[in-house]
This record gives structure tokens, sequence and C-alpha cells, in this order.
């Protein structure tokens, strides 16, 4: 997997000069193709451009009719390329519609959020929510080149800055505990991103290119997502409570930290400073105690589950996590309850 750090003006050149495509296809959302799309319009030949909601609840089968449509419209044929410009609903759903389209047509990702940079672009997963679950529906295909311009980011408000952090935060928890102790002493605001975002790039790609369809190791890059993804999946349907990714993930950090130090595999000073450096970046959701049940129903559709089983990927000390650790809801409940306390 071709993973390019640089400026977008001398990498998607390249790109297309070394790659002879019939037609080109760009896919925005409203706010990629206001402030990012300018920036690439220059650097591409004759193309046309589908744009769509921006959002997680536009990450649908409706959406993906629009743009298969706009793909078909054109007559796009297996020798043509997708561009997709935005962060990780862009990344997720135009890589599954080029993925599915003609039984698949070349991609490249452009990531313009920092979660995008530095996690949904990488890997090759590609999907779409169904029925209120989130990732739901998709497939493992790897695109043709990921182009990353740290420059995007400044097109980015503080909030996604913060939700593409969770993902920074997850690598060095799970793969680097000399990076987690130097990011942790730094204030959100006076971070390096340029220098995190090849770091994260660089964690990810090893542990992809060790098990690129998520059969063992790959696994580890889901911790604080179990309970995570819950809460996000929770508050997708409502927009007043609604937590970005980033933001949700902060969440089951603590709560899968706390499950890690409960069984005695992180001590509770690892906690205590796991804690406090996430609350200090994301304060505390608005979880409710009435909410409990729902939330951890919603890990029975996570795709590490084995039949009954939860199975989390939990800390074994700072910069080692491990994986498929069936978990049982009463440590889910005690989990989110000490979250909430």
């Amino acid at each position: 997997m071709s993973v390019i750090i640089s400026n977008i003006s001398e990498s998607l050149p390249a790109f297309l000069a070394e790659n002879q495509y019939t037609k080109i296809h760009v896919i925005v959302d409203e706010k990629t193709h206001r402030h990012c799309y300018p920036i690439v319009k220059p650097l591409l030949p004759k193309h046309q451009v589908t744009k769509i909601k921006s959002g997680e609840a536009n990450k649908n089968l409706s959406t993906c009719e629009a743009i298969w449509t706009g793909l078909t419209n054109q007559s796009l044929d297996r020798h043509s390329l997708v561009i997709n410009i935005g962060g990780g609903v862009i990344g997720d759903m135009g890589g599954f519609c080029a993925a599915t389209y003609k039984r698949g047509i070349d991609f490249i990702q452009i990531p313009t959020t920092l979660l995008s940079q530095v996690d949904a672009s990488v890997g090759g997963k590609l999907g779409i929510d169904f029925n209120g679950l989130k990732n739901h529906i998709g497939v493992f295909k790897i695109p043709n080149t990921v182009l990353i311009d740290p420059a995007f980011l400044q097109t980015l408000p503080a909030s996604e800055l913060r939700s593409g952090f969770g993902e920074i935060i997850k690598h060095c928890l799970i793969r680097d505990a000399v990076k987690w102790e130097e990011i942790r002493k730094i204030d959100f605001e006076e971070q390096n991103f340029a220098d995190l975002i090849a770091h994260s790039v660089a964690i990810k790609q090893e542990v992809v290119a060790a098990d690129p369809t998520e059969k063992g190791l790959r696994k580890i890059l889901n911790f604080g997502h179990t309970l995570g993804h819950a809460i996000e999946t929770f508050y997708l349907g409502k927009p007043k409570l609604h937590l970005l990714h980033g933001e949700a993930i902060a969440a089951g950090m603590i709560c899968e930290a706390y499950i890690s130090f409960k069984r005695g595999m992180i001590d509770q000073k690892s906690l205590e400073v796991i804690e406090e450096f996430i609350f200090a970046v994301y304060g505390k959701a608005t979880i409710k105690e009435t909410e409990i049940e729902e939330i951890i129903a919603l890990t029975a559709q996570d795709k590490k589950n084995k039949g009954k089983e939860i199975r989390f990927s939990l800390l074994e000390g700072i910069g080692k996590c491990t994986y498929d650790i069936s978990v049982s809801t009463s440590e889910m409940k005690e989990s989110l309850l000490y979250y909430i306390g």
C-alpha cells in the first residue's frame, strides 16, 4: 500500500503521470468542495464531480446509489479512476462505491481531516452504515495510493482536529509507549501534527501489512472501539448530543482501559494517566446511567465478535495490546459506570 505524505501539488501530478486513465471522477462533500477541491482541481485533467452531503448520517446505501449513478452516467469503464477528497465518510463510502462499481475500479484517497489521515484512509477498510449500525456493509480493498498533505488540516475546526487526535492517542497506547509519554506531556494545541501523522501511518501500515483482513493482529487497532463504536452509534440518532468519532473513541478508551485494569493487565497508575490526559483533551461525554443497557446491546453487532462472545482488544501495559478477549456485560456496565462517575 502506497502512502505518500507530501505537498498535494507534487504527489498528485506524479501519480497521474505514472498511470493512464480513460476517465477521472472526483467525490467530495459540500465542505471539501468549498475548501479542498479548489486546491486539487487545477492539478487534474478533464473530470467529473459528484458532491454528496457531509456527515456520518449520510454514509448509507441511498448516497451510494447517487455515487453509482454519477459513475454510470459518466460511462466510467474499468480503466477509470475515482478520487475521494474528504474525511472518513468520503473515503469509506467513495472507496466502497469504486470497489463495487463494475466489480472494482481504481481509486485513490486524498484525506483532508486528521482522522482520515491517521486512520480511515490507511488500511483498505471500506463501507457504509446500515440500519443504524456503523460500517455494517463493506469490503477490504486497498486504494491505489493515499496522498496525505498536512496542509489540509488548516481547513479544519478544532473539534475535527480533536476527533482525529483520538486515533493518534490509540496508536501510541497500543504500540508505542515512548511516543505516549511524549504526547501526554504536551497540550493538545501544541502537538506536532505533521510528525504525529507520519507516526500513526507507520504504525497502521505495519499492522495492516501483517494482517490485511483482520484475522488476528490487526484487531489491536480496535482498542477503545468496541464500547466507543457503541457509544457513537447510540448518539447517531440524537443530533443535539452527537459525538464525533474521536470523541466517542476517547470515552471507549477510558472504559476499556478500566476493564484492562480490573483484569490486572495494566496498573492503576497507567489507568490514571490515560484518563487524566483523555479527559483534559475531550472532557466527559454526557452518558446517562439509564442509557447504559442500550449502549451495551449495540456491542452485539461488533465485527470482532464470535458467536455470543463480545470480544475486546485490551491493553497489556502502555504500548502493548492483545485481542480476542471475551468481556461480559457486567464488566462493560461497570466500566461505563466508572466513566460516568
